[in-house]
């Protein structure tokens, strides 16, 4: 997933978190917003050291939550901000569960259908 698609600056972060609508399962969070005028969708990924005390243990998590959503970018629609966060029972899933929950969690959200 190209940089352009990511939420990066602090300020960003914190109105999405402030101020969208969130949505939960056991091992996600989601945070979205609307944010109209953007060629695509945009997100902002964080795993806490509290999920995995090792930087591997993070890493992959965001990988596999990085590629779910490469694979669900054309359903995903472009005006839309959101946030995931992962929960500590996330760093013990492999890709096809974590593809699974992501999808669970953008229906709860109404992002895709």
């Amino acid at each position: 997933m190209r940089k352009s698609y990511r939420i990066k600056k602090e300020n960003e972060y914190q109105y999405v978190y402030s101020e969208g609508k969130s949505f939960a399962n056991r091992n996600f969070v989601l945070y979205k917003m609307p944010k109209e005028g953007q060629k695509h969708f945009r997100v902002g990924l964080s795993v806490g050291k509290k999920v995995s005390h090792t930087a591997v243990g993070r890493n992959r998590v965001k990988r596999y939550v990085r590629q779910s959503l490469l694979e669900l970018k054309p359903e995903i629609p472009a005006e839309l901000d959101f946030l995931i966060i992962a929960r500590k029972p996330s760093v013990d899933l492999d890709m096809f569960e974590t593809k699974k929950n992501i999808v669970h969690l953008l229906k709860l959200g109404k992002i895709i259908g």
